[in-house]
């Protein structure tokens, strides 16, 4: 058994698949590519396949992490082109390769995204007055129900910048097996605490990442 990770793209149209449809969609792209896939054992025998981090509906990706098993070896270009060759529109495998850390090492994911408002000069005040609280409050929605969490401890801003009538950030949050933040908790504290009103656009994940800074592979 070969235990392969994939990166890919899931952008356009495809932003709008569910992270449940996004099994079904692999399923049928699995069985399209006629991939030599690992089948679980038991009694109910199916593809083996994982994703690393589930994506917030209408949300874009560059980074998307895919996980299966094979059971012949073959070039990981050649199982790159023939994924991508029975791809729905908007998603695309960038690379393939074996795989080295376990799901457990991703600690961070990074977003961009950007802030379109007609006072563009009055929100990116409001925004840094936000960022300077000690704390930034939000209602986060959990399995066991809504539950107020602070995302000023483990958000990381990495640039905020007013640019062309839009303000542009990218941001790390925590993500992984333990807790996982998306930047629509930062965009409705915005929303509760700016005098300014404005839209958020094109909210795309752009990388994942381990402990140190270390790209997750």
């Amino acid at each position: 058994m070969i235990r392969l990770r994939a990166e890919f793209e899931k952008k356009g149209r495809a932003k709008y698949i569910s992270h449940l449809d996004l099994n079904r969609c692999m399923l049928r792209t699995f069985r399209r590519s006629r991939l030599p896939i690992w089948y679980t054992e038991g009694f109910n025998p199916h593809p083996y396949y994982a994703f690393a981090l589930a994506l917030s509906l209408g949300f874009e990706s560059n980074c998307e992490i895919l996980d299966f098993n094979l059971n012949e070896e073959i070039p990981f270009d050649e199982v790159r082109d023939r994924l991508n060759s029975v791809m729905p529109e908007g998603m695309r495998i960038i690379r393939v390769w074996e795989q080295k850390m376990k799901i457990t090492a991703i600690k961070e994911a990074e977003y961009c995204f950007s802030l379109v408002s007609e006072n563009v000069d009055g929100l990116f005040d409001d925004i840094n007055k936000l960022l300077s609280q000690e704390n930034i409050f939000i209602g986060k929605k959990t399995k066991k129900g809504m539950k107020t969490v602070d995302i000023k401890p483990d958000m990381k801003i990495i640039s905020c910048e007013n640019e062309s009538g839009r303000i542009n950030v990218r941001m790390r949050l925590p993500a992984g097996t333990q807790t996982n933040f998306n930047p629509n908790l930062f965009i409705e504290a915005l929303k509760n605490s700016a005098q300014i009103g404005f839209s958020a656009e094109k909210i795309t994940r752009t990388g994942i990442f381990c402990d140190d800074n270390m790209k997750f592979e």
